[in-house]
């Protein structure tokens, strides 16, 4: 299963396309951020190189689950194949 990730609103179909390549760009280790929502389920945010969160993913209802959309978010950012 693919994690899914949202963003803020863009204004545009140009910053929604920078946003793409965005998370494209910075889907590697470094800058996944792991984090616990105050009801206790785990999500993580991909941070850009400015530090700002770029999305955020669904929530999961373990750790494990989190590490495992974390996973799929290194393997498969960085291709070609986007869906709207």
């Amino acid at each position: 299963m693919s994690p899914s990730l949202r963003s803020g609103p863009y204004g545009s179909k140009a910053a929604a396309e920078d946003g793409i390549a965005s998370v494209q760009k910075n889907g590697e280790a470094a800058r996944l951020e792991h984090k616990t929502a105050s009801d206790g389920r785990f999500y993580f945010n991909l941070m850009a190189g400015n530090h700002q969160v770029v999305a955020s993913s669904q929530m999961y209802k373990a750790a494990a689950s989190r590490d495992e959309g974390i996973a799929a978010v290194k393997a498969n950012g960085p291709t070609a194949t986007l869906k709207a």
